[in-house]
């Protein structure tokens, strides 16, 4: 399992092709438990690729194993002793601890990550990236318990994050993950957690989906904006941002979630225009 081969699986994941991501995967798990313990090059590898699967199987609706992979990619990345990957597994764990009611053990995770990301006195690009997008998970957490003073804390800390990652020189070839508009992706769905409809929406206006890196992350922002929407009852609006997360990544229009804001759609206005259309060609799941 090389580093290239962990690469392409990571480039498929953030175009939404989980269909050939899911025929890949399986090699690459065999080769992943096979030589976890060889190093921590290849550990940190071994946890990258149980990242992944455990991503893929939160797309697919699975908790279970999504669990069960970032458990494993957490056992790996310890192994690894880097901190970067220490904290994606952390990221990895929270979606399916959060689903099972276990949010203050996802959220002590995720600020040991963080804390281990921030231990040196200049932390390099890499660690600040990392540091901010695992302060925006622990904030999308705490917000889903209606944690509201610890959400916006960490939300603060991201931001901070954000600046001063923007003073560190970066390839344009490689767009960053931590920008002003992944902030605004994620202030979607904390407020809209925290039942502030109003402030989700604001972020949502302020957010330029073409500037977001990947295909998945301009889906998700299609995908929060559209169940913020239906929050504030307009569902036109919401279909409108279906549409937009059909046409930046078509398998995430098939995710069981994403159908089941289809379906809300359907019970506010069934009479949309196109709207039986778009629900008859995305009702099959590909992922």
């Amino acid at each position: 399992m090389s580093a290239g081969d962990v690469a392409a699986a990571r480039r498929l994941f953030a175009a939404s092709a989980y269909t050939r991501l899911g025929k890949v995967l399986p090699l690459l798990l065999a080769a992943a438990a096979r030589s976890a313990e060889q190093g921590p090059a290849v550990a940190a590898r071994a946890a990258c690729v149980w990242v992944l699967a455990s991503q893929l199987a939160v797309k697919q609706g699975h908790t279970g194993p999504a669990g069960a992979y970032a458990e494993k990619a957490a056992a790996a990345a310890r192994r690894s002793g880097d901190p970067v990957v220490l904290a994606a597994a952390a990221r990895a764990a929270a979606t399916p601890l959060r689903r099972t009611g276990r949010t203050n053990e996802a959220l002590l995770l995720l600020a040991e990550g963080r804390a281990h990301l921030l231990a040196g006195t200049h932390p390099a690009a890499a660690e600040l990236q990392a540091a901010g997008m695992t302060a925006l998970t622990a904030a999308y957490t705490a917000a889903q318990a209606h944690r509201s003073a610890l959400a916006r804390d960490f939300v603060a800390q991201a931001e901070e994050n954000t600046l001063r990652l923007a003073r560190h020189p970066h390839t344009a070839s490689r767009p960053r993950e931590l920008t002003a508009d992944q902030c605004a992706l994620y202030g979607i769905g904390i407020h809209r957690h925290l039942g502030d409809i109003d402030t989700a929406l604001a972020h949502a206006r302020r957010l330029r989906p073409a500037h977001l890196p990947t295909a998945e992350r301009r889906a998700r922002a299609a995908t929060d904006t559209a169940r913020a929407l239906i929050d504030a009852s307009d569902a036109a609006g919401a279909f409108a941002q279906l549409h937009l997360v059909e046409l930046a990544a078509p398998l995430e229009a098939r995710r069981p979630s994403v159908r089941a804001l289809t379906a809300q759609v359907a019970e506010l206005r069934p009479d949309l225009p196109g709207l039986s259309d778009y629900a008859q060609r995305t009702a099959v799941s590909l992922i």
